[in-house]
């Protein structure tokens, strides 16, 4: 195995292991990942790419919710196919912005997941809104931030619409996880599609990383079994990793602009 491909494999398996393990916010790691130990030279190329590979690894996870009825399938159909406008939208801003700058703002948002990540999470119970107009509304509104972001920045966009199905629908967390994954499956494809049109997604690359995050997915899942009562010590543990790799883009976007 060449070094290129055992580090894009062996990327994508961290990424899939981090998904796995904790859940949402794993796929944060797939840019950083793509630049700084794969070597891929261009930020619009690793973001189109880790768009395609956070894609089929939602994919992969979306297939265990939906087998168990986790998936709320009209919400979760109607909020992928505007999300994916959204995504287009800001997958297309964010191909006209300097490839620095993205990676700034793209750091920053890391240190916005990672403190996500640390908050205590309160298990509130929720009632199911009705579905009307102003749910709808709220929903729509919702899909098309939630796309535009995930879009704009070529991440899943889970840590975003969890709480926004929960909040517009009132649907329980593990139906809002298991609706997420296929409105991520959509943006991450919508957002790659987009790339791709501007020749920005290698398509070898994005093979051997979704290999790697199956790989690492289901260690990754089998790990969390074991571990379930450690959720929020892993979830803090990851959280600072998240801070660490933020601060190193943070540091190389800043010194390629002080230039």
């Amino acid at each position: 195995m060449t070094d290129s491909l055992f580090a894009a494999v062996g990327s994508g398996g961290l990424v899939g292991f981090t998904l796995g393990l904790v859940g949402g916010g794993g796929s944060i790691l797939a840019t950083p990942l793509l630049l700084y130990v794969v070597g891929v030279a261009q930020p619009h190329i690793a973001i189109g790419t880790g768009a395609l590979a956070v894609a089929a690894n939602a994919f992969a996870n979306f297939g265990g919710h939906a087998l168990k009825g986790h998936v709320w399938w009209r919400c979760a159909l109607v909020f992928a196919a505007l999300g994916s406008a959204g995504a287009l939208a800001g997958s297309t801003l964010g191909k006209s912005i300097n490839g620095t700058h993205l990676l700034f703002f793209f750091g920053l948002l890391m240190l916005v997941v990672g403190g996500l990540m640390v908050r205590p999470r309160r298990s509130a119970l929720t009632t199911v809104r009705p579905v009307d107009a102003k749910m709808c509304a709220m929903t729509a509104a919702v899909a098309v931030v939630a796309g535009a972001a995930s879009g704009f920045f070529g991440i899943g966009g889970g840590f975003l619409i969890v709480p926004g199905l929960i909040l517009a629908t009132g649907m329980p967390t593990i139906n809002a996880i298991g609706t997420s994954l296929l409105a991520v499956t959509a943006f991450g494809l919508a957002t790659a599609f987009n790339y791709a049109l501007s020749g920005m997604v290698d398509w070898q690359l994005a093979a051997e990383f979704i290999v790697g995050g199956f790989g690492g997915g289901l260690i990754g899942m089998f790990a969390a079994t074991r571990l379930a009562s450690y959720k929020n010590v892993l979830n803090r543990m990851f959280a600072a990793l998240i801070f660490v790799v933020a601060s190193y883009v943070l540091y190389r976007s800043i010194g390629e602009l002080a230039r």
